[in-house]
């Protein structure tokens, strides 16, 4: 089964956390998750955050302590989700291939019916910033 290594971002302000809702023509349709994506050959993942940051939602954050791993066996492959705390560093998020983007308070993470690959995260962020 392929491997597919990606980065999410935990973008964290005023003690809420940014989710982004999968528009209706991505795989995955109208679930959450943090915003992040594909680990190009060669790059690292704090660059390939960075980068799909600025493409994804044409921002510029700065990423810092790694929170979760994760394994996830779909139907097109097996994905492996490395997610990060991040902090904006000047512009507001923009939608581009979302269908929204939200500040959520941590309290109510966890309503969302988020992607499967990024449920570990949301509780450990959960835990930890409750």
């Amino acid at each position: 089964m392929k491997r597919i290594n990606v980065v999410g971002a935990v973008l964290v302000r005023d003690g809420k956390v940014l989710a982004a809702q999968r528009s209706e023509s991505m795989s995955l349709p109208l679930m959450w998750e943090f915003p992040g994506g594909k680990i190009e050959p060669g790059e690292a993942p704090v660059e390939a955050l960075r980068r799909e940051l600025k493409e994804e939602l044409l921002c510029d954050a700065i990423v810092g302590d790694h929170v979760e791993t994760t394994e996830h066996n779909y139907g097109f492959g097996t994905v492996i989700l490395s997610t990060f705390f991040c902090t904006l560093n000047g512009e507001d998020p923009q939608i581009t291939e979302h269908a929204e983007i939200r500040w959520v308070s941590v309290s109510d993470l966890l309503d969302l019916e988020w992607a499967p690959a990024d449920i570990p995260a949301v509780q450990k962020i959960v835990q930890k910033l409750s």
